[in-house]
């Protein structure tokens, strides 16, 4: 695929007081262009890209395409000539990540109109599996049957890994006696089959109160997640709680009850420390009780809570300069867009990788096998060539 930079400027300088038409003679093979104003936007400029290239910089150094794409932005200027339509739905969680980038996107390109939905990742994906829209967002991997909806559909995608988040259970900032919980402790808040009414059902130390429950709906990535770890294959999550696909209304109602409890990503509660107070999750390998926290989640000892969050873009829709520029924008970013609105971003290989796959369109998904078994394990494990099913 094409996309943006100026792989000739700095050989044109270095060699420009020696070939006197060098840089003259190779204009229409130079990345550069020049806007109706005469002001030069290295980010509107394209070139062909194989994955694992390196460029050439102005300091004669070979680089990454990434890093490469990080210095086209960094000199990149306002441009009224790019227009067009995004479409975006998907994960709650992710939303405030692909809202920033958006945001940041619009102040170079006005013209593009962006709309950023959070119907939930499994609400998302209905949308994105017969492609009406552009790109997904996801708090988990694609499921099977989504993934298979695609094929029938035939909608391809290039799938990548933005952030690390922590999926954080929160009480309220008054409560004096939750103070860590273990997935047992969960099970019993929030299978079915045990239900907890009270807090003294769950700890017998703890106050007869009844428990207010507020999780994330079942279209949900987060649920999705949540479900994973504490009900396994088998349980079940009780249906008596107050749901919602909107994070701010979970955090609004475990505020205003002292007795509730509920789930949401870590970026929703970092952003309401002063109403919400996190609970200690034991790892159950290490059996000490974690915060969740940008190092813990990093780390992975935030366990069994810590997770990588993705976009997934239609293969298709790459095929329109706004989708194409977004995408490059937004992944040469992510670490920071990661960190502004409290998420944590993923180690530089993996970006690297996605962005690399992004450039060569590589399709597919990771995170299942040939046999449509689910891969777990850290992003830096399974996000690799090898595990590409496609």
């Amino acid at each position: 695929m094409k996309y943006l930079g100026m792989p000739l400027l700095g050989i044109c300088f270095l060699l420009g007081s020696f070939l006197a038409t060098g840089c003259d003679s190779n204009k229409s093979e130079t990345a550069k262009t020049v806007t109706e104003s005469g002001s030069s936007s290295e980010a509107d400029a394209t070139y062909t890209t194989k994955k694992g290239d390196s460029k050439a910089t102005t300091t004669g150094q070979n680089i990454s395409a990434l890093a490469e794409a990080k210095h086209r932005w960094s000199k990149s200027s306002a441009n009224a000539e790019l227009a067009g339509k995004i479409d975006i739905d998907g994960s709650s969680t992710v939303y405030p990540i692909t809202e920033a980038a958006a945001a940041a996107f619009k102040k170079l390109y006005d013209n593009v109109n962006i709309t950023v939905g959070k119907s939930g990742t499994g609400g998302g994906f209905k949308r994105f599996d017969v492609g009406e829209t552009d790109i997904s967002d996801a708090s988990r991997p694609i499921k099977e049957k989504e993934f298979k909806a695609c094929k029938e559909n035939n909608v391809s995608f290039v799938e990548i890994p933005i952030a690390y988040d922590g999926l954080t259970v929160v009480v309220h900032k008054d409560n004096d006696f939750v103070n860590e919980l273990t997935v047992d402790h969960l099970k019993t808040i929030f299978l079915s089959d045990k239900a907890a009414k009270t807090w003294k059902d769950v700890n017998a130390e703890w106050p007869d109160e009844e428990i207010k429950i507020f999780a994330p709906g079942t279209d949900s990535g987060t649920f999705d997640y949540f479900k994973e770890v504490v009900a396994g294959k088998e349980g079940a999550i009780r249906p008596d709680m107050s749901t919602s696909e909107n994070d701010d209304v979970l955090v609004n109602g475990v505020a205003g009850d002292t007795a509730a409890i509920g789930f949401f990503g870590a970026a929703y509660y970092f952003q309401n420390q002063d109403k919400l107070k996190a609970v200690k999750i034991v790892n159950p390998a290490t059996g000490k009780a974690v915060l969740p926290s940008d190092t813990t989640i990093e780390e992975g000892t935030y366990a069994p809570f810590s997770r990588p969050l993705f976009i997934y873009v239609n293969a298709k829709a790459i095929s329109k300069a706004q989708v194409e520029k977004f995408v490059d924008f937004y992944l040469t970013h992510a670490a920071d867009f990661a960190r502004e609105v409290g998420y944590v971003a993923l180690p530089e290989t993996v970006y690297q990788q996605a962005y690399d796959n992004y450039l060569d369109e590589i399709t597919g998904t990771h995170y299942l096998t040939e046999t449509m078994e689910k891969r777990s394990g850290p992003v830096t494990e399974i996000y690799q060539s090898k595990n590409l099913t496609k």
